[in-house]
Formats: C-alpha cells, sequence, structure tokens
C-alpha cells in the first residue's frame, strides 16, 4: 500500500483486503464497501473528493451497476434524463430553488460561486492562468499544463476573474467618454 499512495482499513481473510472495508486512494478518492480477494465486490460506495459519489454493485473490481450522485445531490438517470438538456439550462440549484430575480444572475450551479483570482480562469476543475498556462486546483495544487486547445477552450468558454466591458454597451461608454472629453476642451480652451 505504500508504494501506491493508497490506504485501507478494514477486514483481511488470508492476508488479502476481504470483507467490509475503507479503501482510499493517493487522489482522496474513497471505497467504502465490501471487498473480496483484494478487489471490490458487492455493495460500495466510491466517494469523490469534489462531493459527488458512485454507489454500485461490484464483481471482481468492475461495476455492474451503479448510480452517481453529483456534488449538488442530483442523482444521473440513463433514462429521462431532463438536466441540461438543450431546453432547460437552469442549474439544478435554480431547479431546487427556483430563478433568482431579474438582474440577478447565477453564474455556476455553486452558490455563492467562487472568487476566481485576478487575471485567471474557472475551468471547472480549477483555476487556470492564461500567462502561465498552468491548471491549479481550487486548494492551487498543480493539475496540468494546457495545450493549445485547452487554452483556445478555456478562454473562450469559461468564467474570468476580473470584469470587462464588451459589445455595444462597451463601445457606447467608450463614445459618451471621447463626447465628454471633448466638452471639457471646449471649457477648458
Amino acid at each position: 500500500m505504500e508504494y501506491t499512495g493508497s490506504s485501507y482499513d478494514g477486514d483481511h481473510k488470508n492476508g488479502r483486503m476481504e470483507g467490509k472495508g475503507k479503501y482510499e486512494f493517493p487522489t482522496e478518492t474513497k471505497y467504502e464497501g465490501d471487498m473480496k480477494d483484494g478487489m471490490f465486490h458487492g455493495k460500495g460506495t466510491l466517494f469523490f473528493p469534489n462531493g459527488s459519489k458512485y454507489d454500485a454493485s461490484w464483481e471482481n473490481g468492475i461495476a455492474i451497476e451503479g448510480k452517481y450522485t453529483f456534488a449538488d445531490g442530483l442523482r444521473y438517470e440513463e433514462e429521462n434524463w431532463e438536466y441540461c438538456d438543450g431546453y432547460d439550462r437552469r442549474f439544478y440549484t435554480e431547479i431546487c430553488n427556483g430563478l433568482k430575480p431579474a438582474g440577478r444572475s447565477q453564474l455556476t450551479n455553486r452558490v455563492p460561486p467562487r472568487d476566481i483570482p485576478e487575471g485567471c480562469y474557472d475551468c471547472g476543475d480549477g483555476f487556470y492562468n492564461p500567462d502561465t498556462r498552468v491548471v491549479v486546483d481550487y486548494n492551487q495544487k498543480f493539475l496540468r499544463n494546457a495545450d493549445d486547445d485547452e487554452d483556445e477552450w478555456i478562454r473562450r468558454t469559461c468564467r474570468k476573474g476580473w470584469d470587462e466591458i464588451v459589445g455595444i454597451k462597451g463601445e457606447y461608454l467608450s463614445q459618451q467618454h471621447d463626447v465628454v472629453d471633448t466638452c471639457m476642451n471646449v471649457m477648458d480652451g
């Protein structure tokens, strides 16, 4: 176990993990449930660091059937999946708690949304710094270097840690600023 960075607390039989137990991976994903001959076998649940979980029936280390539950409590359903289906784009928390009043946008499913460091993007599993092209998790631990495709996707689609005025309002404000400058010059001069 010490070679893989994993740990196990539970029953043993003939020197192997067997019976009820808790197995923790080096990624902090945890399994709690039945073991047989060193493998997940029977009923057991994988708990992921982000708060989601997978309840399953296992045979010799392979999930035979199971249910995935997201960190916010939303259960994935293969049949009749209606969440984020193209027609209804509400966040799950909006489905459960209702929409916010006009003018108050909900930017993420997390309430309140994470504060994004200045100059970075929230790319779903952590923060992306476009200057270094490094993605770190929400605890500032290194995850990966972004390639060109991921860099382009993040810049195009993810929330930014800064405000900027874009579109017609930005052009309008720029024009108004020019008008004010012209008026000030006329008054000064």
